[in-house]
């Protein structure tokens, strides 16, 4: 039998809800996939897929990483959380901060909060201290 979970309860709460989260997130953006016809990331709507691609893939294998107390699913569920920011940047670059703020404005709480529950002390600590 295998020691490996996909949802770990024993950790701080931070983490849990960072974990929840992130499998949430990755699912999203699997199917936003789907929705993709018309956005555009640096000029390419394939550069845009893949973004969206790896996002979700690393989303998904940092909540897992997390689950199973592992530093690199940490440092990836951190990675893949700024990952929004980035698309958000081009996206201010492209037409201003106001139209990169005001778009979809509950995708970009949903962001701060995945970002806030990873970097917060008590998630910090704990993944500096328990995982390998």
């Amino acid at each position: 039998m295998t020691d490996r979970i996909w949802i770990n309860n024993r950790v701080p709460q931070t983490l849990y809800i960072a974990q929840l989260l992130l499998y949430i997130r990755g699912v999203i953006g699997l199917l936003s996939l789907a929705a993709l016809g018309r956005t555009e990331l640096f000029g390419s709507a394939t550069i845009a897929a893949a973004v969206i691609l790896l996002a979700s893939v690393g989303a998904t294998a940092a909540a897992y990483g997390i689950a199973n107390s592992f530093k690199w699913g940490w440092r990836l569920g951190v990675a893949a959380a700024c990952m929004p920011f980035v698309i958000r940047l081009e996206w201010a670059i492209d037409y201003g901060i106001g139209d990169a703020l005001s778009f979809q404005p509950i995708s970009l709480l949903f962001d701060l909060a995945v970002l806030g529950l990873l970097l917060h002390q008590q998630s910090a600590q704990h993944q500096r201290i328990y995982f390998r």
